[in-house]
């Protein structure tokens, strides 16, 4: 397996939308709709905003993008000290050398591009081009660029911002500095046109917001924000004159610019800092992103100007550490990470998604405690661990979440996307329990499982407990163990079986305990070499997994209560593991970058593959179609094509080396990428092209429609069925007045026959005796012996082409004798050869059908005749020995008790 991996093949990543680089806004005029770009990495999303739906995903560059920028036609990213320039939101166009630093402000305008470094180089470029058109050179210790903008209404015209708190006014077409505004000596983060012309708001470090008329250069007015720098500023264009603002904590504030007050703010509108916040022209809505993995749309339709979310996409703020498959159908995959929040992606669409939200104290019991706290402290620490049943999630909560540092475990209501009403709590703990949930005490939740039927969930902790509780009361219904403890270690794994008969358990003494479930009594235990580091079953086939803490791996009977497979071979942690949906594979994710497969019936390693960064959870879809997969400081779930059906393996070997495999969403590097675009016209040129004939003895088809030849003995019938019905003619008008002979007795005359209408339409074969094409090269072909040439041309006739053509060979349609003899011999030729057979068959039927009674009367013609004739037997005679025999085949196959 040279090529990575034989079983999985990288398919899409799930729940990336968003980083800390500004979004682009773009307005397809024919669309008329509006597109939000953001980065993600090595590429960027193109979403159409009324949905936001995923429009298109770019091709990958070389390094992260650091900034976004987009016209009416193209998309504009830099990385590092390149830019790019994207067509179609996907296809790179034009890249733009010439900065010696990272570059970190993009601004399109007209037929130009600016952008400003690090370094303090401003380049103007001609887009089309490539060109530098113009280059602005300042020092970044007295005039550091911070923020650019064109000012609206000012031809070639361009502000410029600087840390140091001083504006420019630049003209790009004279290379002109045109006015130097002081500034307020605090440093300029945002500069953003207002609806007004000659007004901008400028954002600066201190938090302060200021209206600045750059025509007078005066202020008009300014607000403070209490927190922190303005990370972003938008205006308003649909009427009110309101003004947004984003701070690093992710809170908005909303100014209303004619009472010059604070009309509302909205908090926590992402967990990070607020990246950019735009407002669609002339409609009150607002779009953000963030460094959260966010994208959201406000929308302005309440009294008092507050905003009401109106759609989002997000994902985890955080890397997630935990991924289990929620449901029968592996549609849906539920993610826990360590920025706290319990979420679930689809595999179908992303309108599917789920945010079940934040863990939070219990809000009923400590309501009147919490008034002091913040609201950091009010939210539970990150999931560790959990476990979810679909059987009973209608009726009550289905999820179990286990809490860093935490002695409650919560319950989560998958329908309702909420928490849920329980904080499972042992009862002999629950005096060591703190105001916000926190523990200072070494104890803490570690394990939880919940039975098939959804009615119970178990929890393990680090003190060696493990409890029961109901899940629809959330009361405590008993412990393991005779003091309380059922190992005298952490417990590291909980489960139950499909019938609620057997408990397993096992800790960090080195057992592995065995209990029933209803009388939580110890039934038998294994000792193991190694503390075991997580363990995970397989209920229809009673496999029990253990990961070890030597990298080892143990597989236990829970029937023979014996263990009957041990595998070696990682050399890191292992992570998490995951069986297929028929027991048969054991995936296994370890801390060496590595992601196995292992055989169960034969014991062997049968697939191994490198990944970029270690992951952390794994999990394969109940139907086996999907592997999920989360990475260490990655915030996304990648999805592998799986192919757990009849693949045949090898099993690999001891010193086998595995081969790093892409990671789904990410391309490779700059150079595969040149090598895969000019290779494009080869690989067409290479294309396989199967051969005319596989062997002489086989008899071959022509590829030809059926209608070429199926038809050529119903001609006369298709044609009398096709023939056009003439319209009724009316007659014609008499004449006013009979015309009659001369005599005495009145005789009328009759009407004289036109030379027109006397003439017949028929065309005599004289006038057609000029041979065809055809007629000339089978007479050629008839001395040189080669008919390749006239069977092309027949091949490319219609069904009545090939008649006219074989009804001109015959004497009276302008042929002779000797070309029936040729066609004969090319009929001949074409059967010998085994190409062709049902073109041969079909020419055949029609030529006898036409010349067969002229043919009768010439002795030659009949001594070919017979000669092909036998040849057909023969032919036919092996055919159906061939069909007789798979037939018989065949027949056995179906019917024979194998």
């Amino acid at each position: 397996m040279p090529g990575g991996s034989s079983l999985f093949s990288g398919f899409r990543v799930l729940g990336l939308y968003s980083n800390h680089v500004p979004h682009a806004l773009r307005y397809h005029k024919k669309h008329r709709e509006f597109y939000v770009v953001t980065s993600v990495g090595q590429c960027f999303h193109t979403y159409n905003v009324n949905r936001l739906g995923i429009v298109s995903v770019s091709n990958s560059l070389s390094d992260d993008i650091t900034c976004l920028a987009a016209d009416r036609m193209l998309v504009f990213a830099a990385t590092g000290r390149l830019i790019t320039a994207f067509a179609r939101n996907k296809e790179v166009v034009m890249c733009y050398h010439g900065h010696k630093q990272e570059v970190r402000l993009l601004l399109p305008l007209g037929d130009q591009l600016i952008s400003a470094d690090t370094g303090g180089d401003v380049i103007v470029w001609d887009v089309q081009e490539g060109d530098v058109y113009l280059r602005l050179q300042f020092d970044p210790a007295s005039f550091d660029v911070s923020a650019m903008m064109h000012p609206s209404t000012y031809l070639n015209k361009v502000l410029l911002g600087s840390s140091q708190g001083a504006l420019q006014l630049w003209n790009i077409k004279t290379s002109k500095l045109l006015f130097t505004f002081p500034g307020w000596s605090v440093g300029v983060t945002v500069l953003q046109q207002s609806p007004a012309v000659d007004v901008v708001g400028v954002g600066t470090a201190t938090g302060r917001i200021i209206i600045h008329n750059i025509r007078l250069d005066e202020t008009l007015m300014s607000f403070t924000q209490d927190w922190g720098p303005i990370s972003s500023l938008a205006f308003r264009t649909d009427g009110p004159p309101v003004l947004a603002s984003g701070s690093p904590q992710g809170h908005i504030a909303f100014w209303d610019l004619e009472r010059r007050q604070l009309v509302t703010q909205h908090r926590h509108a992402h967990r990070t800092a607020i990246a950019a916040a735009t407002f669609l022209h002339g409609e009150p809505l607002l779009i953000t992103n963030g460094a959260d993995n966010a994208i959201k749309v406000w929308i302005f339709d309440q009294e008092g100007g507050a905003p009401r979310l109106l759609r989002s996409r997000q994902g985890h703020s955080a890397p997630p550490t935990s991924i289990h498959h929620h449901g029968n159908d592996g549609k849906n995959i539920l993610t826990a990470g360590q920025d706290g929040t319990l979420q679930s992606f689809s595999t179908i669409h992303e309108r599917f998604n789920k945010n079940l939200g934040h863990g939070s104290i219990n809000k009923k019991k400590e309501q009147k405690k919490k008034k002091g706290l913040s609201y950091e402290e009010l939210r539970l620490p990150a999931i560790t661990a959990f476990s979810s049943a679909a059987a009973r999630q209608s009726d009550w909560d289905g999820i179990v979440a286990c809490h860093r540092g935490c002695l409650a475990a919560t319950t989560w209501n998958y329908q309702r996307c909420t928490m849920g009403v329980h904080h499972l709590t042992p009862p002999a703990l629950l005096p060591l329990r703190s105001l916000t949930g926190h523990v200072t005490y070494f104890l803490c939740f570690q394990a939880v499982d919940i039975t098939t039927c959804g009615n119970f969930a178990l929890i393990g902790t680090s003190c060696g407990r493990v409890d029961v509780y109901n899940l629809q009361s959330g009361q405590h219904r008993g412990c393991y163990g005779n003091d309380g403890k059922a190992h005298s270690g952490a417990v590291r794994g909980v489960a139950t079986d499909t019938l609620n008969q057997l408990t397993l358990t096992a800790a960090s003494d080195w057992l592995l305990k065995f209990w029933r479930f209803k009388s939580r009594k110890q039934e038998d235990q294994l000792k193991l070499h190694a503390a075991p580091a997580s363990m995970m079953l397989h209920r229809d086939s009673g496999m029990l997994a253990l990961a070890l803490d030597d990298f080892t791996l143990l597989v236990v009977d829970i029937e023979t209560r014996r263990i009957v497979r041990k595998f070696a071979g990682h050399h890191g942690n292992i992570n998490d593991m995951t069986f297929s949906p028929d027991g048969r594979w054991l995936i296994t994710v370890a801390m060496d970058c590595t992601i196995r497969t292992w055989d169960l019936p034969s014991g062997f390693l049968v697939d191994c593959f490198l990944v970029a960064m270690a992951p952390v959870g794994v999990s394969l879809s109940p139907t086996g179609d999907f592997l999920a997969t989360a990475h260490v400081d990655s915030l996304g779930v990648y999805l592998w094509l799986s192919l757990c059906g009849p693949v045949g393996l090898r099993p690999l070997p001891a010193d086998y080396q595995p081969s790093e495999v892409t990671l789904p969403g990410v391309t490779v590097d700059k150079s595969e990428q040149e090598v895969t675009s000019e290779g494009v016209d080869e690989g067409v040129d290479d294309a396989y092209e199967s051969a005319e004939q596989l062997g002489a003895e086989l008899v071959t088809l022509s590829l030809q429609p059926e209608s070429r030849w199926k038809s050529l003995l119903h001609l006369d019938i298709i044609k009398r069925r096709n023939k056009p019905v003439a319209p009724p003619a009316a007659p014609a008008a008499a004449p006013f007045f009979l015309p009659t002979l001369p005599g005495l007795t009145p005789r009328f005359t009759l009407p004289t026959t036109t030379e027109k209408e006397t003439q017949s339409k028929l065309v005599s074969w004289g006038l057609m005796s000029q041979r065809s094409e055809f007629s000339s090269d089978l007479e050629s072909a008839l001395d040189s012996g080669s008919f390749d040439r006239p069977v092309r041309l027949l091949k490319d006739c219609g069904p009545a082409a090939l008649s006219v053509e074989l009804t001109c060979l015959s004497s009276e349609g302008g042929g002779a004798s000797s070309l029936l003899l040729a066609f004969i011999h090319m009929i001949e030729s074409m059967l010998s050869s085994g190409r062709d057979f049902d073109l041969a068959q079909g020419y055949l039927a029609l030529f006898l059908k036409l010349h067969l009674r002229s043919l009768s009367k010439d002795p030659v013609a009949m001594a070919a005749l017979l000669r092909l004739s036998s040849r057909l037997e023969a032919g036919w005679a092996g055919l159906r020995s061939s069909f007789d025999q798979s037939l018989c085949l065949l027949s056995y196959t179906k019917s024979a008790l194998l």
